[in-house]
């Protein structure tokens, strides 16, 4: 069973073509695809719909034979949404123009005519990356709500490491850390002085290798 419209992936094509708003839609039957046909509509959609990926035609109206409009939308997008993919589409004769897109922070450019399939591969690589940097986000967030500072534990084995500060820190014995240089025992020698009883008092950290 396919997927409800609510579910669907969701395409903001800024196109102002009326045959290539019907293409796009043709192209994108797996998507939910929105349709803007100028920079002010664009912006009401992102702020709206909230798509992972935005196909903006640089040639936009009221200036559609220069990449003015296209730009400036770009600008707004990416000020608004920064994590959304951009992929700008442009004529054969507008490959500075596309240069200057990707200068300005798009994801990546296609030039018309359209083939389905490559716009297609585009697009479903930039949704996989966005996807994937939402999840980082989400884990960098968890990892940031965590007691234990400046740790970012995602795998079991540094988990069990948070685990095992916590339980520690609160009894007040001698501990030894044992690492390679870099590895971050400094970082959990904080750690467990933040967790501990001590907390209030300073936290000297000394380089025994400069002492003479």
């Amino acid at each position: 069973m396919s997927r409800s419209k609510q579910e669907q992936k969701k395409i903001l094509v800024v196109e102002d073509d009326p045959g290539l708003q019907s293409q796009m839609k043709w192209c994108f039957e797996a998507y939910e695809v929105v349709i803007a046909g100028d920079r002010s509509e664009a912006i009401g959609a992102l702020r709206r719909h909230e798509p992972a990926v935005v196909l903006l035609d640089l040639g936009l109206p009221p200036d559609p034979e220069n990449a003015s409009e296209g730009l400036a939308a770009l600008d707004e997008i990416l000020a608004l949404a920064p994590a959304t993919k951009v992929i700008v589409v442009t004529g054969n004769d507008e490959r500075e123009n596309a240069v200057k897109a990707i200068a300005k922070g798009a994801y990546d450019f296609y030039q018309k005519p359209v083939d389905p399939e490559v716009l297609g591969l585009l697009v479903e690589r930039a949704y996989y990356l966005y996807e994937l940097e939402q999840e980082n986000r989400q884990l960098l967030r968890q990892a940031g709500s965590s007691p234990i500072e400046g740790i970012i534990a995602t795998s079991p084995q540094m988990i069990k490491v948070c685990r095992t500060i916590e339980k520690v820190a609160p009894t007040g014995v001698t501990t030894l850390l044992l690492g390679d240089s870099g590895t971050g025992k400094e970082v959990i020698a904080r750690a467990l002085h933040n967790l501990s009883k001590r907390v209030k008092k300073p936290f000297v950290a000394i380089n025994c290798g400069a002492i003479p």
